[in-house]
């Protein structure tokens, strides 16, 4: 198969790439600025911000199958706009779309969420991919929109690197109680995200792990697993506090895991400490 990863040199993106080219796909996949470091990749540029690049990429890559994975947290014209554009692209190119979207479209009012539940956006960023994932169900019904939630790894995410600083004293900061996510390992999640590539699934599929913990709680296993000092990690509430975004929200899995080979491990899985 041929795939086109967008945003490759992301930290999903990358894990994405790894394991297709391990698979023996063809990939190309595309950087913003700077090409990624995975072996056997063909790299192409491209901004999503800048439309009129997104069609002769793909002609360039001619791929049967689009995941895009890019990730601009603070930016409408990639995260919504962007995202619009290489979907309605791969529909006229006819390849397949899998899109990366977020937990961050629920306001956290109803604490758990299946693949049914409707978006209801609080922050920026999840009305930007909420919008994206209005218009890929109209543009390109046959996509996959797959929601995911915290995306830890074994040291390279953002996550883990703010846990780091806390512990060695490099930042301060407060780790909340109240706020919970049901964080994912990228390995894991990029196994599912090209098992739904191949299965011809569409639709909305949540791709989330199966324990929900708290940003203080995760800090903890981090901690622990990497052998910090625990008693860096100040524990704190962010109700009341002002912080934007939703408090608890927890993706439920349950449907698309059961068609899964791949198992959406839960985070005190994958960080637990090794005997």
């Amino acid at each position: 198969m041929n795939i086109l990863i967008v945003g490759g040199s992301g930290f999903l993106g990358r894990e994405l790439a790894r394991q297709a080219r391990a698979d023996g796909h063809a990939v190309t996949a595309t950087f913003a600025t700077r090409a990624g470091d995975v072996p056997g990749i063909r790299w192409l540029p491209l901004d999503l911000r800048r439309g009129e690049e997104i069609a002769p990429t793909l002609r360039k890559a001619r791929p049967d199958v689009v995941i895009n994975a890019a990730y601009r947290k603070a930016d409408w014209a990639t995260t919504a706009d962007g995202a619009i554009c290489l979907a309605m692209a791969a529909a006229q190119h006819g390849a397949r779309l899998v899109h990366v979207s977020s937990d961050a479209v629920f306001s956290g009012s109803d604490v758990h969420y299946g693949e049914s539940a409707l978006p209801d956006p609080v922050t920026p960023y999840g009305a930007a991919k909420a919008a994206a994932e209005t218009a890929i169900r109209l543009f390109a019904p046959a996509a996959v929109i797959a929601r995911t939630s915290l995306i830890i790894g074994d040291g390279g995410s953002v996550h883990e690197a703010f846990v780091h600083d806390l512990a060695a004293g490099r930042r301060h900061g407060v780790l909340f109680t109240d706020d919970v996510r049901c964080p994912v390992h990228v390995a894991d999640l990029a196994r599912a995200v090209l098992e739904l590539t191949a299965a011809g699934r569409a639709g909305v599929c949540h791709l989330a792990g199966s324990d929900a913990v708290s940003r203080h709680e995760l800090g903890v296993l981090i901690a622990d697993r990497d052998g910090l000092d625990v008693a860096m990690l100040t524990a704190g509430s962010r109700a009341g506090t002002g912080f934007p975004g939703a408090l608890d929200v927890r993706l439920d899995s349950t449907r698309t895991q059961r068609s899964l080979r791949t198992t959406l491990r839960g985070a005190r899985d994958f960080l637990r400490r090794e005997s």
